[in-house]
């Protein structure tokens, strides 16, 4: 792939879909999918599935289909899965509780590390087995003391840039930001903006017209993948993301 090939955000999202539904099909013993199956299950055509995989290479055998198993580590290469990625997160609030407890994040190796939070109340509590809750007075020295890889950001609009920007003087390269305002990075800095309030507002659209393809419809037409995309922006929905 020429390193000056727009990949479409679309793509990167339905890879992500893909490799999720293959994982399914080798826990189940199956080892050769077609694209029509493959599509099928994750709800597009299979053009635009080959579309998806020709941004990277060539994959499968015609008339015979993709190796389950061979699929699955290209796409995690591709994906930069072949690794297990350390977040820290900010903000041990419902939505931060929320992800810390949520057991398929590890098992797709994406492991908290590290929480964060400005309330004394929950300073110094253990909310997960190994993960207790510490001050941001000594944020940049305990990231600065351990292996991290990317930031989760949940705390209220007015502190997410002060955060982000912390964030960023730490030397994080990748920011998740569930806070409900879009934060201003360097353009070396990749976030994804996660806003339910706009989702929802895209579903509500949705259903009131009658036309549940308006939900996706920006999806269809992001042009290339950005360091500053958002769910909102690229339709994605809550289903795949969780």
């Amino acid at each position: 792939m020429s390193t000056k090939t727009k990949i479409p955000a679309a793509t990167i999202l339905r890879l992500s879909i893909y490799h999720r539904y293959l994982q399914n099909l080798q826990r189940g013993g199956t080892r050769v999918v077609s694209s029509a199956e493959l599509a099928n299950h994750t709800n597009v055509n299979p053009a635009q599935l080959r579309k998806d995989l020709s941004y990277f290479g060539r994959f499968g055998v015609r008339g015979v289909g993709y190796d389950v198993s061979s699929l699955i580590d290209q796409i995690r290469n591709i994906l930069g899965l072949e690794k297990n990625w350390d977040i820290v997160l900010i903000g041990a609030g419902n939505i931060g509780m929320a992800l810390v407890h949520h057991k398929p994040f590890e098992s797709q190796g994406y492991r908290f590390v590290s929480i964060f939070d400005t309330d004394p109340d929950k300073i110094g509590r253990e909310i997960a087995p190994g993960l207790v809750v510490k001050s941001m007075e000594d944020f940049e020295r305990e990231v600065s003391e351990i292996s991290v890889d990317l930031a989760v950001i949940a705390v209220p609009a007015a502190e997410a840039q002060e955060v982000a920007d912390r964030v960023v003087r730490a030397g994080l390269k990748g920011i998740l930001n569930f806070a409900p305002v879009r934060i201003k990075v360097p353009g070396n800095v990749a976030v994804q903006h996660v806003d339910f309030t706009v989702l929802l507002d895209t579903l509500t659209y949705a259903v009131t017209t009658g036309d549940s393809s308006k939900s996706t419809y920006k999806i269809r037409h992001t042009k290339g993948w950005s360091h500053a995309q958002s769910w909102a922006a690229t339709g994605a929905n809550l289903h795949s993301a969780l």
